[in-house]
């Protein structure tokens, strides 16, 4: 109804009889109520790209001169010419829609891209940089971009593959928290529920296509501003699933409300599709007092307690061997008598040696003997762990533990990478987690803006949810899914991305994490970069945005454990695994700006390297990605494998056939008939995929309002 509030006024401009007549009609039927959530999709929903190439034909807006504070021409111009002037560019412009459209000439660089929903895209990603430590772990992904956009560009990559998508969208309380066609919705717009349910409603479509019919589940948290709407949406839109709501008490302290009680809950919607349920958990989610946990300890190798140093036990001070590349251990040494430097005991080719120093590099002792502890390595029951800075962590099950083992109170079900045994508790009771959960852990201003403030002690980001909130929300839909992949839509500070990197340290993991946000400078903020002349686009004005000032430093601390600044975080995490923070998680983070292309560039060609980042993607962003156009005509990586040239296929076919875990083939032809003759030659069980016309098919068909 909105569009043809809009419709209505340019009819006025040229008959107002024409124009009464219609509105008149117009109201008895927008007085009528239809049955079931009510409200515009207020079409197109419209975003500007600011770092966007202005190119011909492109729909753009004219930005308010620099040093402006004022909203600027909204008025929707297209390009229809370029051309140079006096050593700069200028764009010939024509209204966009209008019956009778104005012209105008403007400089390129006044010039900011505007996107209508409902056009056709072609995204691409490039990489802004990447932090390993997670040895042949997936990456973990983030991506600065618009949303639907990007939701978009996974429906090439991600379709029915999703296992889990938690999201934190704007609670829409009629502050300045998230924008409409790049304006901000403020709390007395009339159009604001209706502008945030079109909004919702485009985003959770092209959630449901990435989603796994089979299994999986979508969490939403929001307040009391739009719950009861957005609970009828998910109805609507999921019409399938099975959905509930769980109340969560996140600020026990209470947030004050004018009149009214003060709040300290905020609401989950769990929607569940196929087969999806919640595990069973040793926490039932609402007592105050949890039941006694009984789970694996393991001990420090290394001794921490009194009698910590080497003298007082000098028998116990002795170097440890480790192959680097597996992380095993090899042999230990000899002990060494008290006087003599451990600088006198040579390495060994081919392994690290490791002794026991405190953190200060003080030298401390082991907690057994030489002997004992190569039993202990060659039943599983000592562990290792890489330490951020090259290191090792050592660990072992205690005599209490490995008899609770022999007893069958404990049970091993498997062995790690490094040979330790991975041991589950069969003793402890699993119950049915209730409605409401009132969590110690869940408070979000000591688990959350704390814990991030530890993280980033120059940052500040308004309202982050807990990060053990998130863990335990997570857990129950992925405890059983070790290689599950998750998104987040609205990731803010990356504290779901987060969640998952602990959740795998805790059962060695290799789930996943697709964390997807904008560079949206907050609106403070922005009134003193226009004061400065700066604008949208420009890196003085960029830094300041949340992808690059917050997202990215966050899982870059949480990775490293270390401050933007270099320093060790200070504190530990708590609760279900309990390690300084500083010790880093082992995982790998990807960061990636998305691009628009033409199609006529991706069609012949010439947009490999934005679209080499999306074929990873889609192979599982696993190992290196294939960047550049193969030189010999054919790459290969550990997941996939790229040809280029069908002349050198039996080389490329012989390569996948000898090579292992390749699961996916991209061939770049036109030919269908070639493409098909080097499918048949290929392993059973490999996905071929012909480029580009998957790619195109994908954005001309997945395109819509």
């Amino acid at each position: 109804m909105s569009k043809l509030t809009d419709l209505l006024r340019q009819v006025e401009r040229n008959d107002p009889q024409l124009a009464a007549d219609l509105e008149r009609e117009y109201k008895a039927l927008s007085s009528r109520r239809a049955f079931g959530l009510n409200f515009e999709r207020h079409y197109p929903e419209s975003t500007e790209i600011p770092g966007r190439t202005v190119r011909k034909g492109e729909k753009v807006r004219v930005l308010p001169p620099r040093g402006s504070r004022a909203a600027g021409d909204k008025t929707l111009w297209v390009v229809q010419d370029i051309e140079r002037v006096d050593g700069g560019r200028v764009a010939h412009l024509v209204e966009h829609g209008a019956e009778t459209p104005a012209t105008q000439i403007a400089n390129v660089d006044d010039l900011v891209v505007v996107s209508v929903f409902r056009d056709f895209i072609y995204p691409g990603l490039v990489s802004t940089g990447k932090v390993e430590r997670g040895g042949d772990k997936p990456f973990h992904t983030v991506i600065n971009g618009e949303n639907y956009h990007a939701l978009k560009t996974l429906t090439y990559t991600h379709e029915g593959k999703i296992d889990a998508i938690y999201i934190d969208p704007p609670y829409n309380t009629g502050a300045k928290d998230w924008k409409y066609n790049n304006d901000y919705v403020e709390g007395d717009d009339l159009y604001r529920h209706s502008k945030w349910l079109a909004f919702m409603e485009r985003r959770l479509l092209l959630a449901k296509q990435l989603l796994n019919p089979k299994q999986s589940i979508l969490i939403v948290t929001i307040d009391e501003k739009e719950y009861l709407r957005l609970g009828l949406l998910l109805e609507q839109v999921f019409d399938e699933a099975d959905i509930q709501m769980v109340t969560s008490a996140i600020n026990p302290k209470g947030s004050p409300r004018s009149d009214a009680f003060s709040r300290v809950e905020e609401y989950l919607y769990f929607v569940s599709i196929g087969t999806a349920a919640p595990a069973r958990v040793t926490q039932d989610m609402l007592s105050s007092k949890a039941e006694p946990e009984k789970r694996v300890e393991w001990v420090g190798l290394r001794r921490r307690g009194s009698g910590w140093q080497r003298e007082a036990r000098p028998f116990l001070f002795y170097p440890i061997y480790v192959e680097p590349s597996t992380a095993r251990i090899v042999d230990a040494g000899e002990p060494l008598p008290l006087g003599v430097s451990r600088e006198t005991v040579p390495d060994r080719e081919g392994l690290q040696t490791i002794w026991p120093l405190n953190s200060n590099g003080q030298e401390s002792r082991w907690q057994m003997s030489p002997q004992s502890l190569m039993g202990l390595v060659k039943d599983g029951f000592v562990r290792t762990s890489v330490q951020k800075r090259g290191g090792f962590t050592l660990d072992y099950l205690s005599s209490g533990q490995r008899q609770q083992i022999k007893d069958g109170i404990m049970k091993v079900v498997g062995r790690d990478p490094n040979g330790a045994v991975i041991v589950e508790h069969p003793g402890v009771r699993l119950q049915v987690a209730k409605t409401v959960w009132n969590m110690p852990s869940h408070d979000a201003t000591t688990f959350g803006s704390r814990l991030l403030s530890n993280m980033m002690p120059d940052r500040r980001f308004p309202f982050p949810k807990s990060l053990y909130a998130i863990e335990d929300a997570l857990r129950f839909y992925v405890k059983d899914k070790p290689e599950a992949v998750v998104l987040d839509f609205f990731a803010g500070s990356g504290t779901a991305a987060h969640a998952v990197m602990r959740l795998n340290r805790q059962d060695n993991g290799r789930r996943q994490c697709i964390s997807v946000t904008n560079n949206e400078v907050g609106a403070e903020e922005q009134k003193g970069l226009r004061n400065q002349g700066l604008r949208p686009g420009d890196p003085e004005w960029e830094q300041w945005g949340i992808c690059d000032y917050i997202t990215k430093p966050r899982l870059e601390a949480a990775v490293t454990g270390n401050t933007p600044q270099g320093d060790s975080i200070k504190g530990d995490y708590k609760f279900i695994d309990e390690f300084p923070i500083s010790e880093g998680l082992q995982e790998n983070v990807e960061f990636f700006a998305l691009t628009y292309e033409t199609r006529t560039k991706v069609k012949h060609h010439l947009a490999f390297r934005q679209i080499a980042p999306l074929l990873w993607l889609r192979a599982g962003a696993r190992g290196e990605c294939i960047k550049d156009i193969p030189e010999a005509g054919w790459a290969l990586t550990k997941a996939y494998g790229v040809l280029v040239d069908l002349d050198v296929s039996t080389a490329f076919v012989e390569a996948v056939k000898a090579a292992s875990n390749i699961g996916m083939v991209y061939i770049v032809t036109n030919d269908t008939r070639r493409s098909q003759s080097v499918a048949q030659r290929l392993p059973a069980g490999v996905e071929v995929v012909r480029l580009y016309e998957s790619y195109l098919q994908n954005f001309q068909i997945r395109n819509g309002g």
